[in-house]
């Protein structure tokens, strides 16, 4: 039994315990410019509503076919689906960390040994045999005297929410690729239809030519120059045709399924939606903050953070209190049972490290600046993004307006050249020249609407927008194959989010 002096020395030790923790407290690493940064280009591409929500941007084009593509994307697409296995396995990783708050060592253990003892010389040489039996139960609990198991869980914690933060942003990404691989897929259907359009009113010229060629009334040359260009525009039909099965089997992967026909898509004929402005609900610089690749990068700073912290632990000494229970006893004759208790501090301080712990610090300290700037950067790329995005959606629409206008002016120029040619009054060439200049504009027109919608979504893309999904981040398919495999008790739960070790402003913002 400790004597008064220890006991009052063990409980002063349980008292500090956890209290000191060494390394520095996460800070952080925004820059100022951050906080009021805006751009005029932002502002003219984008304006303020509550509606539609900025979690669900894609109604703004209010097309429901693109509604039923997300929705398959967010119940069955393979990288979505890896993402939340990972918030899993992030906080399995936070439950072995919180395990540190217990007890280290808690061991129980049984033996039985069969002892054959012979003894030979002296005046009485004789054999005996016997078993010897005993139970023993360990334990062993070294003291958070210097905070390396609470800045362990610290840094568990933040990587746990930094999961969930790559969950969110894996949400971004696919709801963007979905919608935009979806619009490119529209628009090559329209470059198709006009195509095969042009291809059939190029087709009925050249016939028309050589009918008047092999009746002398035409020259080669007009023949020639018909069958060029009708060749010409038919050469493109195979490209946009296949363009359009990579296109379609790409967006089959997408939401889950095998490449092939896509039942759900219809053979649009209509040009794709425009939308002039980006709805949005809070200023750019809160958005940007907001994007859930920059909340990952800045939780991975605090992370690394508490790293450092455990690091800086390996300095000092470890103070750990043991415990045994011990009962023994054995098969001879006359021989007693033992029932030992044995308890104390144990103290452990590496003196001598030859500069291992120094430089394991440093390493972890050069491995947290290098996330400082990962973040730093991550948030300038983000302000790029959404600036590059704005600028393109407005030019990109001032670009469809001209084309829109120069494809008008093309179709009523090739009514006049047909006109004039019947009449005598212009050479067939003025016929070719109008057409291949209405395939032109037709085909620019179509690219221009898509490289406008592409930035539209480039541009809530950039924002953070379609970040959150009420679907569990584990499907219930997967959840009972996994259950079935592995005891993971209430980890699966979505209800079941430990507490944030680190201040609640970097927790995930429940809508």
């Amino acid at each position: 039994m400790l004597c008064r002096p220890g006991r009052l020395l063990l409980l002063g030790a349980l008292g500090l315990g956890g209290c000191v923790r060494l390394g520095p407290d996460f800070q952080a690493p925004g820059e100022a410019w951050i906080k009021q940064w805006d751009s005029p280009a932002l502002e003219q591409a984008s304006q303020r509503s509550l509606n539609p929500d900025l979690r669900q941007w894609w109604q703004v084009f209010a097309d429901p076919v693109l509604d039923r593509l997300i929705a398959e994307s967010d119940a069955h697409n393979a990288d979505l689906k890896i993402a939340g296995l990972r918030v899993m396995e992030a906080r399995a990783q936070l439950g072995i960390a919180q395990s540190g708050r217990y007890p280290q060592l808690q061991q129980a253990s049984v033996d039985s040994l069969y002892f054959n003892r012979r003894q030979s010389g002296g005046n009485n040489p004789q054999d005996s045999h016997f078993w010897q039996h005993s139970a023993a139960f360990d334990i062993g609990w070294e003291l958070d005297f210097w905070g390396r198991f609470s800045r362990a869980i610290e840094s568990s914690d933040a990587s746990y929410f930094a999961a969930q933060a790559n969950y969110e942003d894996v949400l971004v990404l696919l709801r963007a690729q979905v919608a935009e691989t979806y619009f490119l897929l529209r628009t090559t259907q329209a470059r198709l239809h006009v195509a095969r359009e042009n291809a059939e009113q190029q087709k009925r010229n050249f016939e028309i030519t050589e009918k008047l060629f092999n009746s002398g009334q035409q020259a080669e040359l007009d023949l020639q120059q018909a069958k060029t260009q009708y060749l010409g525009t038919l050469s493109t039909i195979p490209e946009f045709e296949d363009q359009l099965q990579r296109t379609r089997n790409a967006l089959a992967v997408l939401i889950g399924q095998p490449p092939g026909a896509l039942p759900q898509l219809m053979e649009y004929q209509g040009l794709i939606p425009l939308v002039d402005r980006a709805v949005l609900q809070d200023v750019p610089a809160n958005l940007l903050l907001r994007r859930p690749d920059v909340r990952a990068a800045e939780l991975n700073v605090a992370a690394q953070s508490a790293l450092v912290g455990v690091a800086v632990t390996d300095f000092y000494p470890s103070l750990t209190l043991l415990g045994s229970i011990v009962w023994s006893a054995d098969t001879l004759s006359g021989t007693s049972r033992n029932l030992d208790l044995i308890g104390g501090p144990s103290l452990r301080w590496n003196l001598f490290d030859h500069g291992q712990i120094s430089n394991n610090v440093r390493v972890q300290d050069a491995r947290l600046q290098q996330l400082i700037e990962a973040y730093r950067d991550k948030v300038r790329q983000a302000a790029r993004e959404a600036d590059d995005a704005a600028y393109g959606l407005i030019k990109s629409l001032e670009r469809e307006r001209i084309l829109g206008e120069a494809e008008t002016a093309a179709k009523r120029s090739l009514v006049l050249a047909n006109a004039q040619y019947r009449e005598g009054y212009s050479d067939f060439q003025r016929v070719l020249d109008a057409q291949r200049a209405l395939l032109e504009q037709q085909d620019n027109y179509l690219v221009a609407r898509s490289n406008a919608v592409s930035n539209a979504i480039a541009l809530y893309k950039a924002l953070g927008g379609g970040w959150y999904s009420p679907l569990p981040k584990v499907d219930p398919a997967t959840r009972q194959q996994m259950e079935q495999r592995t005891d993971w008790g209430d980890v699966l739960e979505e209800s079941a989010t430990p507490a944030p070790a680190f201040p609640m402003s970097y927790q995930e913002q429940e809508p």
